[in-house]
């Protein structure tokens, strides 16, 4: 069944539009959870498979606030729709492409936007990015997100869920090759948000200089104060589309912010991550 329709969280005034599935009853099968996500959007997901994580939050947010007019928007791998569904949430009048391998992931997402009331402004492909078909004759984007893969494939643990093993290991593609298509697939002045490990930053600035991008804003992500970073933010953009002063050959061209952190020293969530949820329609 579907959960209650609820104005309020803990004290908190759930913001944005209350969306058609919240006001019927839904079937959601005991291997599936429905989760909140963004304000009332709420987003199907395996009980044992790949779920949404933080990571796939921040690309949405920093892609969202880095381009906040942005009337088409392009989620590359795009997985269980996660990253996708809080970039329509922050940006209402947006269109949005999203192109997802996976059977299973793609299902789910399509349910997620059908519950949400998405359907009029997401297109959910159902393929390989690499393939040129799935982007041909389509119009350039003001925003392309990744929240690919981090580890070659043979590198680690898999795990004992198909679906976590594609969104972990690059079986599908690399980050050499979303920064490819996303340059491919940019409106002049638009941006390519991703997250990658901050250990293997040298393999994203190979990948944006290969693809013709320049990496111009950087954000690091520390998950418990005191801590190394251990993934990172990117904003990138066409070299063409910048001066010379912004190029990676200029003196100071990359703008690197400090650190966001998630959590406190004492495992409480950090009052800039607090507002951060806050701006993604998700109690603090």
């Amino acid at each position: 069944m579907s959960p209650t329709i609820e104005p309020s969280f803990k004290g908190w005034a759930k913001p944005g539009p209350v969306p058609p599935g919240a006001h019927e009853d839904v079937d959601v099968p005991g291997d599936e959870t429905l989760d909140a996500i963004s304000g009332h959007f709420r987003i199907f997901q395996l009980r044992q498979g790949h779920r949404f994580s933080t990571d796939d939050i921040l690309t949405a947010w920093y892609g969202s606030t880095c381009v906040p007019t942005a009337s088409r928007v392009l989620d590359l791998g795009s997985g269980i729709g996660s990253v996708a569904t809080v970039a329509a949430w922050r940006l209402p009048g947006a269109r949005l492409v999203t192109v997802e391998a996976q059977d299973e992931s793609v299902r789910l997402s399509r349910k997620s936007v059908a519950y949400n009331g998405l359907s009029d402004r997401c297109d959910i492909r159902h393929g390989d990015f690499r393939d040129g078909t799935q982007l041909a004759g389509e119009a350039p984007f003001d925003l392309v997100l990744g929240s690919p893969p981090y580890f070659p494939e043979g590198t680690g643990l898999h795990g004992d869920h198909p679906q976590k093993i594609a969104c972990r290991f690059e079986l599908r593609g690399d980050i050499a090759d979303y920064a490819r298509v996303a340059a491919a697939h940019l409106a002049r002045g638009g941006v390519f948000a991703c997250v990658f490990p901050e250990e293997q930053r040298d393999r994203v600035e190979r990948a944006a200089a290969q693809a013709g991008l320049v990496i111009v804003r950087r954000r690091p992500v520390v998950f418990r104060e005191g801590d190394a970073p251990l993934v990172t933010l990117f904003v990138m953009m066409r070299g063409g589309d910048l001066p010379a002063r912004v190029h990676p050959t200029a003196e100071g061209a990359i703008w690197v912010e400090p650190p966001l952190v998630i959590r406190t020293r004492d495992g409480g969530i950090h009052p800039e991550y607090s507002v951060v949820k806050l701006s993604i329609g998700f109690p603090p």
